[in-house]
Parts: C-alpha cells; structure tokens; sequence
C-alpha cells in the first residue's frame, strides 16, 4: 500500500485486517477503487519487490462488475475493477470493513460485517460480535451503506451456507503471458453479461 501511495495510487484493505478480528490466517486484501490500467499495477508490484504467483479475472454474477486479481501467496491479493463500479458494488467495501493507508498507519479500526454475517464492532481492548439477521435496516445505517447491499450480503452468504460454495459466472486464469487488457478484452467478445455491463 505504502509503494502506491508514494505514486498517488489510492488503495484500501479490507476485511478482518480493517475491523481487527485478525488472525495469523487472516487474508490481507487490497482494492484498488479507480486503479490505473493492470499493467502500471503490476509493474509497480514488482518494483516494490513482490512477485506474482497467480492472476484471475473474475465476473462473480452477469450483473457484477469484472475485476482482476493479482495473487502473491495463497493470503496476499490485490483486486481492482475492470469497468466502473456502481455505489452499492464499492459499498461492498464499507460493509466488510475498509481503510485508508493512512488510517492503517494510525491504528485504526472500523465496523464491519464479516463472512458469518456477524457485525464486528471494535473496542478499545477488542471487539463485540452481534447477528445482523433480522437488523439489517439498522445495520446499513451504523456501516452508512445503501440497505440493498445489506440485504444482498445476507441472501449471499445465507445461501453459501445452505449449498455450500456455488462457484462465479466466469473465472479466467492468466497465463504468464498474458495481459488483462487483452485477455478482458477477448472476454467481452465472448461473454454476452460482460458487453451489457460496458453498456450500462
């Protein structure tokens, strides 16, 4: 994060590492919300001396938005749009738990909603843990999110655990060779939900 924020590339962690129910498990995420083209990304990756091991494209719904994925380990991720982000897909952000580098470096903490669908309020010495089933108004206003990514997250994550891990409308694994300009842009030929997303 320090690395893009010397070249005036703003970026965010979220997750468990922002809301501080952290473990040594904990993945460390870091979204990129107007990123420069993928390939000043990876550069920039490398010049601070991190090496890539995986990359993916990835539409989670036909009506999300695409992103890439940059992998240093099986933890390390960065991920960053591949078209506009609508508000409620960047209130995603809020509603895990974001922060700024800045706010990192202060050691700060925020509210947010983790995968069980616990809202994760830091203390001074912790953190408290409350079911957001049945408060979900409530909760959009304490995360200050639209109410729909709240109810959305719910039926997701509510689902996922009824039937388990039902997969993405697309997954596309990167070649070493390949750059996501391309590779995106030969998605779209080929992926009619892509195109009317570009659309919209």
């Amino acid at each position: 994060m320090s690395k893009f924020q010397s070249l005036h590339t703003d970026c965010l962690v979220y997750g468990s590492i922002a809301r501080g129910d952290v473990n040594f498990g904990s993945d460390i995420d870091i979204f990129f919300p107007s990123p420069p083209s993928p390939e000043i990304i990876e550069t920039n990756i490398e010049i601070a001396g991190f090496e890539s091991n995986q990359r993916q494209i990835i539409q989670a719904t036909p009506n999300y938005a695409a992103k890439g994925y940059i992998f240093l380990d099986e933890l390390t991720s960065y991920s960053f749009p591949l078209v506009p982000l609508r508000s409620t897909e960047m209130d995603f952000y809020t509603f895990a738990g974001s922060l700024s580098l800045q706010q990192l470096l202060e050691s700060q903490r925020v509210l947010g909603v983790d995968k069980r669908l616990m809202l994760i309020e830091p203390t001074k010495d912790g953190h408290v843990e409350s079911e957001i089933i049945g408060r979900e108004g409530e909760v959009a206003k304490l995360l200050n999110v639209d109410p729909k990514i709240v109810n959305e997250r719910v039926r997701t994550l509510l689902r996922r655990n009824k039937v388990g891990h039902t997969g993405v409308y697309l997954k596309r694994e990167l070649s070493p060779e390949e750059s996501f300009s391309d590779v995106f842009n030969t998605l779209i030929y080929k992926y009619p939900a892509l195109r009317r997303r570009l659309r919209k």
